[in-house]
């Protein structure tokens, strides 16, 4: 499907900038404070067990709205909170060596999720470039120890760009959604990520995960507001749906602090709006579009986790009612 102009009717102009040169938030991105029983409670076993959530490092809007209900999903961030690389989006904290991941935070991350009795859990990490595996048999021991304890749980993993033997690592697994994220359009990834990634790298990295194991359902997010045009959007969602992702999520970049990549442009909903339909009309199986959706935006209430139960059955049934 080749590119197409955004009609002149969805051309919004973002804020008049500031003196500083600044972008205001326009209304739509303001979101309550966190709180309730539910949150409470999440945040409460995330401290007993020493776990750190990327909803917290990253300074996630939508963590009051994510962290309660039937439907509460978290994200855990395994291997510390340390990153070894330097993204200008991205609040997490940045060292070239990080400490040594906790032998014992795999056991702890299933005690979690079955204590808090996760219907739908992201597992995500920092980039660890300083293990010779880039921490993915770390990784894949969290979730065989959701597994045992969790078995109902869906598991979705955002992952680090992995290639080769440490994506096969992580995919012997097997879990039910594999996540990696472009962030943004091709010709900003050097400005905006960090020089060791590529759009694609990620690309390769989607392809290769399903090669691996082949019933996994891919998924990528992609930020807006950083200076693409609406053509380069459309681009790379072409790209991902070519590489066989079936999830895709949207969402507006929000600078973290004054130290990180400015916004350029804040996209109204009814941009997003469009953009959900030109995705859903490219194949993709799931999209979530929106000013604050994140890549782990509300999970388990979208047709992601219906999705993964429909196919854990077919695969059950396939072997004789013995789940796999």
């Amino acid at each position: 499907m080749a590119p197409e102009s955004r009609p002149e009717s969805s051309r919004e102009s973002s804020p008049a900038a500031r003196a500083d040169g600044s972008l205001p938030k326009p209304s739509w991105l303001k979101v309550p404070l966190p709180g309730g029983e539910g949150y409470t409670k999440l945040k409460t076993l995330a401290r007993e067990l020493k776990l750190h959530t990327v909803c917290e490092e990253a300074r996630c809007p939508n963590i009051g709205e994510c962290w309660k209900g039937d439907h509460a999903t978290m994200t855990l961030m395994v291997l510390g909170d340390e990153c070894t690389r330097r993204c200008r989006f991205c609040a997490v904290k940045t060292v070239d060596k990080a400490a040594p991941p906790d032998p014992q935070e795999p056991a702890h991350v299933g005690v979690a999720v079955a204590g808090m009795n996760l219907g739908y859990v992201v597992i995500t990490s920092v980039d660890r470039d300083d293990l010779p595996d880039g921490g993915s048999s770390h990784y894949a021991a969290c979730i065989r120890e959701i597994r045992a304890r969790s078995p109902r749980t869906v598991v979705e993993t955002l992952i680090p760009d992995y290639q080769h033997t440490d994506l096969a690592t992580l995919m012997e697994a097997k879990p039910d959604v594999l996540a990696h994220n472009v962030e943004v359009v091709s010709r900003l990834q050097r400005k905006i990520r960090d020089p060791r990634c590529s759009f694609e790298r990620s690309l390769e990295t989607l392809r290769g995960a399903k090669l691996h194991h082949p019933d996994c359902f891919t998924k990528s997010s992609l930020m807006v507001g950083l200076g693409e045009t609406h053509e380069e959007i459309m681009e790379a969602l072409q790209q991902l749906r070519g590489a066989g992702v079936d999830f895709l999520t949207l969402g507006q970049y929000l600078r973290p602090t004054r130290r990180h990549a400015p916004v350029k442009e804040y996209v109204t909903p009814e941009r997003f709006l469009e953009l959900e339909r030109f995705a859903r009309g490219l194949g993709f199986l799931q999209v979530a579009s929106g000013p604050l959706v994140r890549s782990s935006y509300k999970a388990g209430e979208y047709y992601a986790a219906r999705l993964v139960h429909e196919r854990r059955a077919q695969r059950t049934a396939a072997n004789g009612g013995n789940a796999t």
